[in-house]
């Protein structure tokens, strides 16, 4: 495992013209097929385990607004289920967010980069801050996703053994609990090697959800008719408000959504296609289908029509693979929050975090340790609060909604900057699925007093996380540049008060390229030495996923020895300083590792009723900095050749 280290020490650079190469291709991936299973195993866990719960919920006597199951209803339910997933997962992710990469990289802060163009006018630029903020609102939404999948995924999972036999009942939870735990310890052998593991686990459990439908739709082929959209359609006019509610538990088909895009960077985006067209797509409906023809011919399995699909000497072995495959479809949105915390990392919305790159091979397959624990405990949390997927369900799906909403309000956005698509054919597209997505929204808004509140204050307590980061980020460095003597101005007095200048060299790193760095002034003020070569080197994240090797690195002589050096890397990239050096040799400037020494300052950050942020959220950031990585260890610096100098600053 190759481990690496992660800082949010970056320049937040919207504006980059690179953004704009949105259709850039993604680098080469290696074997399609290998990908195409892997896919399976991580991208599709999520969605792929719908059916253990999503038509359940429509019809099950536990759920206070459930539906009778009269012919009419399941008709209507099924080809509400059919077309979500054709407009959601079809059309807009798999056909129109996915091409809304930023160079092979996707997620809402990916899409957020490629949405948010350089403005100059003021009315644009609350434009810009609004769509920052609903995009970090949307990102924080994502995290409250990833406690509640694996809950409700697992735990739906393991009630099947309470249909098997009434004597597991009292073992539910402790066992879901159990799997939780194996399940968070498994994340730091890596993306990839989960995915080569539950691959063939995800194609088994395709496959058999598949038979299992169609076994049920020769006996009862009417179901079929739900194909047509006229039966959506009928429902929600018969039922008027009883058929609106249902919505919020029809959207728990299409839950994973999402996270697939989030997980576009791991895989690429063609496998994940293929993937969902050639398997996905059509086991998923057969066993919709199959649900709805029992249904029809016994309404009595609305108990639990997933397993009530199964003969009885095959219940206990689909706990066992529903079971695995829960544990995969967990695994689509842990995956994606790593690859969220990793782009907020770099582009300063979150402090600086252990990363773990788990695949030489693989750059977007990642390992957060700390995220995977803070999830761990969340989901067990959550499991001994609400303890049964019924219960569970009432929290899931606002949150997604909330998300898929946003989504489309950044990709409209897209449409009409990057791809030059005119206001009405944007306007059309976009329109359409926000239409659709706003009615899944208000349904699922009534499930706020039931548990939906829970997904909205966790995504309110990050949201303020992210934002109080990146403000705090701001406020620093406005202090820290109205505090830095212009650089040509320290190059004027070095070249007329001339200090003693001793052997070696001594690299300051500073964000701020035009100034001075505070380190350099007081190593000057204290020692009253300068080192006979000066570098100033300035750290700049880019918004793309990958630099080109052409462009990392740009080079500046100052004159007297003094050099100004811009490293540049992309939002999933590591900072590494040493190599970075060393790709200096192309430019004539070496650096021989002995004689050189790296400063750094140090910040002690004091909170002040001073205007610029609510005093508990200066508390708030300066706790974070000093709970973030240090710095020594992103730039991967030779510990035994830094030295820091501290300072205090009030925000």
């Amino acid at each position: 495992m190759t481990r690496s280290r992660q800082n949010c020490i970056s320049t937040l650079n919207l504006n980059s013209p690179e953004t704009k190469a949105t259709q850039a291709s993604a680098p080469p991936r290696g074997n399609t097929s290998a990908l195409l299973l892997g896919a399976l195993g991580v991208v599709y866990g999520d969605i792929g385990t719908s059916p253990l719960y999503a038509l359940k919920e429509c019809f099950s006597p536990e759920n206070p607004h459930a539906m009778f199951p009269s012919p009419a209803n399941v008709l209507g339910v099924l080809s509400l289920i059919v077309w979500s997933l054709v407009i959601i997962v079809s059309v807009k992710y798999l056909t129109f967010v996915m091409r809304a990469h930023n160079r092979g990289e996707g997620g809402i802060l990916a899409l957020l980069s490629l949405a948010v163009p350089e403005r100059q006018a003021r009315g644009s630029k609350r434009i810009r801050n609004g769509l920052i903020a609903i995009g970090l609102f949307g990102a924080a939404l994502l995290y409250g996703d990833g406690i509640i999948t694996p809950s409700i995924t697992v735990l739906g999972a393991m009630e099947g053994l309470k249909v098997a036999t009434p004597l597991f009942t009292h073992f539910v939870i402790p066992l879901t609990i159990v799997v939780l735990i194996v399940m968070f310890l498994f994340q730091r052998f890596g993306t990839g090697f989960v995915g080569s593991i539950f691959g063939p686990v995800m194609f088994l459990w395709f496959a058999s959800i598949a038979l299992l439908g169609t076994k049920e739709i020769i006996n009862h082929s009417a179901v079929l008719a739900a194909v047509n959209p006229i039966h959506g359609f009928r429902f929600l006019l018969a039922n008027e408000w009883e058929g609106f509610v249902v919505l919020g538990s029809v959207f728990l088909a299409v839950t994973g959504a999402e996270a697939l895009y989030a997980d576009m960077g791991h895989f690429g985006r063609r496998p994940i296609q293929r993937a969902w067209f050639s398997m996905v797509f059509p086991a998923l409906l057969l066993n919709y289908f199959g649900q709805g023809a029992l249904l029809l011919n016994d309404r009595t399995a609305v108990v639990n029509p997933f397993y009530r699909l199964a003969p009885s000497w095959a219940v206990l072995p689909m706990v066992v693979l529903a079971t695995l495959a829960a544990v995969i479809a967990s695994q689509a949105l842990i995956s994606g929050a790593f690859s969220l915390t990793m782009q907020a990392i770099q582009l300063g919305f979150c402090p600086r975090l252990e990363i773990d790159h788990t695949s030489s091979a693989e750059r977007g397959q990642i390992y957060v340790p700390y995220v995977n624990w803070v999830l761990m405990f969340a989901c067990i949390g959550l499991v001994l609060g609400f303890r049964s997927s019924s219960n569970l369900a009432a929290a899931y799906g606002i949150a997604v909604s909330l998300t898929m909403i946003i989504t489309t309000i950044l990709l409209y956005v897209v449409t009409r900057q990057l791809w030059g698509w005119n206001v009405w054919l944007a306007g059309l597209v976009c329109g359409t699925f926000l239409l659709v997505e706003l009615a899944f929204f208000s349904a699922n808004a009534l499930k706020i007093l039931h548990g939906g509140w829970f997904p909205l204050v966790a995504g309110v307590v990050i949201y303020a996380l992210m934002s109080t980061w990146q403000r705090g980020r701001q406020l620093l460095a406005e202090k820290l540049r109205a505090g830095s003597l212009p650089l040509h101005l320290f190059l004027a007095d070095v070249q007329q008060n001339p200090p003693l200048r001793v052997r070696g060299t001594a690299v300051f790193l500073f964000s701020n390229a035009e100034g001075t760095p505070l380190a350099l002034l007081h190593n000057l003020k204290h020692n009253m030495i300068l080192h006979e070569r000066v570098v100033i080197l300035t750290i700049v994240t880019d918004e793309i996923p990958h630099v080109d090797a052409a462009q990392r690195v740009t080079i500046e002589s100052l004159g007297h020895n003094f050099y100004r050096v811009i490293g540049h890397f992309g939002f999933m990239e590591d900072p590494d300083v040493p190599q970075l050096l060393r790709a200096c040799q192309k430019h004539r400037l070496e650096f021989e590792e002995e004689r050189t020494t790296f400063f750094l300052s140090r910040e002690t950050l004091i909170a002040t009723p001073n205007p610029g942020m609510a005093l508990w959220r200066e508390k708030l950031f300066a706790f974070m900095a000093r709970n973030a990585q240090r710095p020594t260890a992103f730039f991967r610096l030779p510990a035994n050749r830094v030295v820091e100098l501290g300072m205090q600053v009030e925000i």
